[in-house]
């Protein structure tokens, strides 16, 4: 598969939507064992809030499942006491970020002759995957994901990560599309999440408030991908609508170039499985 003018575009606005990426089999077996994903939640799972701020609690549960597959609810879905308070099968924000490593499905869409000819078509010469999620944004309940940088959590110098953004579900503004600033990834790296040697945990720096006008939304299909450059800002509402916005998320960086950083949260005794090596 030859994706003309793909580098081209990811350098000048820091992402690409590649529309009919995943088969329809593709779309349903992720999906399938998304949902299959909420029926059996470990109980040691259920204080596990994600907020995507700086109030994010990083604790050993969340440290923990960069080599494990974690399971985060979304804000007020439970109870004083973890206590459930809408079904199951919305309750989740997301589970993540060793999919790719430890189950079948995710592990199968991750590396695929498809994704191996983005990368080399973006020019990565040793890309390795580091983390991966599947994201549910369920009607009514799916929270917003503050603007950021994907850099801030995972640093390489020079900075390679690229992020493949897979939807499963129609994606609108209506329930909570990708927004983005074309041309962000040129701006600096605003934010760092730094873990050190002892394992404290803490955000570097300051996130400017970028104006609404300046994002675009990235409207697509289920089976597009949606590849984002690791410093492109982006962000998502919360999904007000009837309809679920549940996608699979990877993401990659050039091992044979990059360097990454030792106080990233995420860290791995295993190491990084690569895609291909040239």
């Amino acid at each position: 598969m030859i994706y003309e003018d793909l580098k081209f575009k990811f350098d000048r606005d820091g992402f690409v939507i590649i529309d009919n990426f995943l088969s329809e089999k593709q779309v349903n077996d992720l999906k399938e064992a998304g949902e299959k994903l909420t029926q059996n939640v470990p109980a040691d799972a259920r204080k596990n809030v994600f907020i995507s701020s700086q109030k994010q609690v990083f604790n050993s549960y969340f440290l923990e499942s960069a080599e494990k597959i974690g399971y985060f609810f979304e804000k007020n879905v439970l109870d004083d006491n973890g206590q459930l308070l809408v079904d199951s099968s919305l309750a989740l924000n997301k589970v993540g970020h060793a999919l790719h490593r430890l189950h079948p499905v995710f592990e199968e869409c991750t590396y695929t002759e498809k994704v191996i000819s983005v990368c080399r078509a973006l020019g990565l010469i040793n890309p390795v995957v580091s983390q991966s999620m599947y994201i549910y944004k369920n009607p009514g309940v799916g929270g917003e994901v503050f603007a950021h940088q994907d850099s801030t959590y995972q640093l390489t110098t020079p900075d390679t990560l690229v992020g493949f953004w897979f939807a499963l579900d129609d994606a609108s503004m209506e329930n909570g599309c990708l927004w983005m600033i074309p041309g962000s990834h040129k701006y600096d790296l605003h934010k760092r999440l730094v873990c050190d040697i002892d394992g404290q945990i803490d955000f570097q720096g300051t996130f400017p408030d970028y104006d609404n006008e300046l994002y675009v939304p990235a409207e697509v299909k289920k089976s597009s991908l949606v590849l984002l450059h690791g410093k492109v800002i982006h962000k998502s509402h919360h999904n007000t609508s009837q309809c679920p916005r549940h996608a699979y998320a990877f993401h990659v960086f050039d091992k044979g170039v990059s360097q990454y950083c030792k106080y990233n949260w995420l860290q791995t005794k295993t190491g990084f499985k690569p895609l291909y090596l040239e």
